[in-house]
This record gives C-alpha cells, structure tokens and sequence, in this order.
C-alpha cells in the first residue's frame, strides 16, 4: 500500500482544483505526476494559478488590453534555447510544457499567446506567426502579430518587449514572412504581402503542433 503524506495530498488537491475548470488545459495523469515529483512544484502551481487568473481577468476587456495583459503574462517567463531545455533543436513546445517548465524560446512565446488569445475571444484571423530576423542576429526570430484587418498595419507581441507597437517601429526587425491557421504571406514593414506556401521540408512542425493542442489534449 503506498502511503502519501498530508503535504502531498494537498498538493494534489491544488493542482485538481486549479484545472477542474479549465478544460482546454486538462493535465494528463503524467503530467500531475511531473508536477508533485518536480522539485519547483510550488513555482508550476502558482504559473498556472496565475495564468488562469490573468486569462479571466481579461476575458471582457477591450483588445488592446487582452494583447497587453496576454503579451505581459508570458514575457514573465524566463527565455532559454531550445538545446538547452529539451536537448532538441527547434523544438515547439505546447502552452501546458512552456507553463510546466517556465522557461521557453521565442516561438514558445508565441505559441503561449496565440492559444491564449483565442481563449479570450481573439479571432484566428487576427493573429499571426512572424518570422523576422533581428539585425545584427543570424539565426530567425519569432513573434506574434495582431491585425484589426489583412490590410491593417501589423501589432507586435514579442518577448524583447513588453511594449505592443506597429511593426514599423521595431526599426531592428527585418520582416520574413508569417502564417497562421488560415494562410500564408511574405511579410513587409507595413503588414502583409503576397501570398505564399511555407515550406517546412522534413516535417511541418505547425500542422504537428495543431494536431497535438487539437486533437491530442497536449
């Protein structure tokens, strides 16, 4: 017979009622079991009883603060590379594991507020994955787009910034393309262009991450 102690058992009992409500981010048997073995359980316990907190919070306010409070939320989170974290490069991480392991990179970010912004009444159309680059930076950076419209000036949510400003004022990023669940295009300093088809190569790892939030509860 396996005995659990008092402080486990309430640990427990937090966890179970802080997602009780929370259907979209239903934990696993597994991962509440990572929870109460992880040494920064209480740290987990308090992200996602924040993060609900937030996402309720906002959930009837007007856009412009629904982006602010989203985007504020989840730049909290500490930054780490991919290698770093999963031993695994480029790795898309789900809203559930960046919460978990409190830590991501730049498309966890994205990937954290866009399923958020939804949740608060956000439309799909609205949003949209950026990849620019950074001057003085080799490697792509991601960040998350808000447009009123598809000829609208685009809005920028990014973890370099706390400030939500038109894509013009970024002067450091270097615009690439975007997509979303809908479509694809080339990205310009003053919203979108052209349409495009993303070529993932090997494995689009969109469709793999739609496919896990969806259908697969990750």
């Amino acid at each position: 017979m396996i005995l659990y102690s008092m402080k486990h058992i309430l640990i427990l009992i937090t966890i179970f009622c802080l997602f009780i409500n929370a259907k979209e981010l239903k934990l696993t048997k597994k991962e509440l079991n990572y929870i109460k073995e992880s040494p920064n359980k209480s740290f987990i316990i308090n992200r996602f009883k924040k993060f609900k907190e937030m996402r309720d919070k906002v959930k009837n306010f007007p856009t412009e603060k629904k982006l602010a409070y989203v985007n504020a939320f989840f730049n909290k989170i500490l930054p780490v590379d991919d290698a770093t974290k999963y031993n695994y490069d480029d790795y898309w991480a789900t809203r559930k594991e960046f919460i978990i392991e409190g830590r991501g990179d730049c498309e966890d970010y994205v990937i954290a507020k866009y399923f958020t912004l939804l949740e608060v009444g956000i439309k799909k159309e609205n949003l949209y994955f950026a990849v620019v680059q950074v001057k003085g930076k080799t490697s792509y950076h991601m960040n998350l787009l808000y447009l009123d419209k598809p000829t609208s000036v685009p809005m920028v949510l990014d973890n370099l910034s706390f400030k939500i400003v038109p894509f013009p004022k970024r002067k450091k990023l270097l615009p690439k393309f975007v997509f979303n669940e809908f479509d694809a295009h080339i990205l310009t300093k003053n919203g979108l262009g052209k349409q495009v088809k993303v070529d993932w190569g090997e494995v689009n790892k969109w469709e793999v991450l739609l496919d896990r939030v969806y259908n697969k509860n990750e």
